[in-house]
């Protein structure tokens, strides 16, 4: 099995949605400050809405021409199936850091270490106004915590099938946008930074590299937390309807590579998983709404 991220081991985690328990140094008045401006700045998103029905999830094993975007990723996104989803809403845009910071102020929830300090890097020696980080995917935030804010907005996290069908539509496309190889106008990829400073862009860009169902970055940018835990051979036995994925697991499903991936992890069925409470540079999320 491949994992998307490095991973860091960790003790017994705790899957209560609220309240969320983070440890994090005393906020200096003018990151204060910063932040709270941010979240002022928080727009939802809009949504999309995915009919019921059919889609092809997953891919056909092919091992003649590794090199080739219809070859899988790894072996667990086999075989190639049809898999019926009943109607939902998604997120046109991922959840924004906007979004993020106002949720953990509301719900009385610290800022990660890690956030804080990419927020007053980007601010103190890149002069970054707070108009332009608003509107950058949320990143370093925890399954649980990603979970949580969709929950608080009447939400949860999509399934893995959800995400794949918004992500490739019904005829089961090799990327969001088609079978054209990923270009800059349509995607952000293949970038690095030797101090994991972010290299994204708002959660509204990039029109050019919408899904069938015209959801924004569903390959690069930031990965996206799924509801699903991640089973290596999940697969050839979910359910034909609506499948939620194992019943438990150790990791949590990431899907849609992220500004830093490589161009087979762009693919719409390339599979990921992290550890839940894992905070990166490289993992947002948005949300998803299922009729009643």
């Amino acid at each position: 099995m491949k994992i998307l991220y490095p991973l860091v081991m960790l003790s017994v985690f705790s899957l209560l949605l609220l309240p969320i328990v983070t440890k994090a140094e005393k906020v200096s008045p003018e990151l204060e400050q910063h932040l709270h401006g941010i979240a002022a700045m928080a727009q939802a998103s809009p949504m999309v809405t995915i009919p019921a029905g059919e889609f092809f999830m997953g891919t056909t094993r092919r091992d003649a021409d590794a090199f080739n975007s219809d070859t899988q990723y790894d072996d667990t996104e086999f075989p190639r199936r049809p898999i019926w989803i009943d109607e939902f809403h998604i997120d046109q845009y991922e959840v924004t850091l906007g979004e993020l910071l106002a949720f953990y102020f509301q719900h009385h929830v610290e800022v990660s270490d890690e956030l804080q300090e990419l927020i007053w890097h980007l601010i103190d020696i890149h002069y970054i106004p707070d108009e332009v980080l608003a509107p950058w995917p949320a990143l370093y935030v925890t399954w649980k915590e990603a979970d949580a804010f969709c929950h608080a907005q009447g939400k949860q996290l999509p399934t893995e099938a959800q995400w794949e069908k918004t992500a490739r539509g019904v005829d089961g496309q090799v990327f969001p946008w088609g079978r054209d190889e990923p270009s800059t106008a349509r995607v952000v990829f293949g970038q690095y930074h030797v101090h994991q400073i972010p290299l994204v862009a708002a959660v509204n860009s990039y029109p050019e590299g919408q899904s069938p169902f015209k959801a924004f970055h569903m390959a690069g940018n930031v990965a996206e937390w799924v509801h699903d835990w991640f089973g290596s051979d999940y697969y050839p036995t979910m359910p034909q309807r609506n499948p939620q994925g194992p019943k438990s697991g150790r990791y949590k499903s990431v899907r849609g590579g992220s500004w830093k991936s490589k161009i087979v992890m762009l693919r719409t069925a390339t599979r990921g998983g992290a550890f839940p409470q894992q905070r990166e540079a490289t993992i947002g999320f948005r949300c998803a709404q299922s009729n009643p």
